[in-house]
């Protein structure tokens, strides 16, 4: 085994989210350093089988209007036909409908 390129593996305390510890062996830290977890499997929706609230978690929705300052919900049909006035038509609107014969060029 190479010599000076493994880091430090030491005893730590982990203590959980009711408050019982245990000592472990880790690379995380310091010798002797205490880890306390936010979630662990007597908290965790996926051990536990029931939804717990976190006040720090914003929804992906909210993160997308608060960086691009956007509410998606008051956008309708009438402000996307606002967009397009006065410009080119889109290009779905530019081709004949099916069944339809295309307009000649003068």
């Amino acid at each position: 085994m190479k010599k000076d390129i493994h880091p430090d593996y030491h005893e730590i305390t982990v203590v959980m989210t009711d408050g019982s510890s245990f000592v472990t062996r880790s690379t995380w830290g310091k010798p002797g350093d205490t880890l306390r977890l936010d979630i662990d499997p007597k908290s965790h929706p996926a051990w536990t089988g029931q939804q717990r609230v976190v006040i720090e978690a914003v929804g992906q929705v909210s993160k997308f209007n608060k960086r691009f300052a956007v509410d998606l919900s008051k956008m309708n049909i009438k402000a996307a036909a606002t967009v397009n006035k006065g410009g080119k038509a889109p290009a779905a609107a530019a081709a004949p409908a099916k069944g339809q014969p295309a307009k000649k060029k003068k």
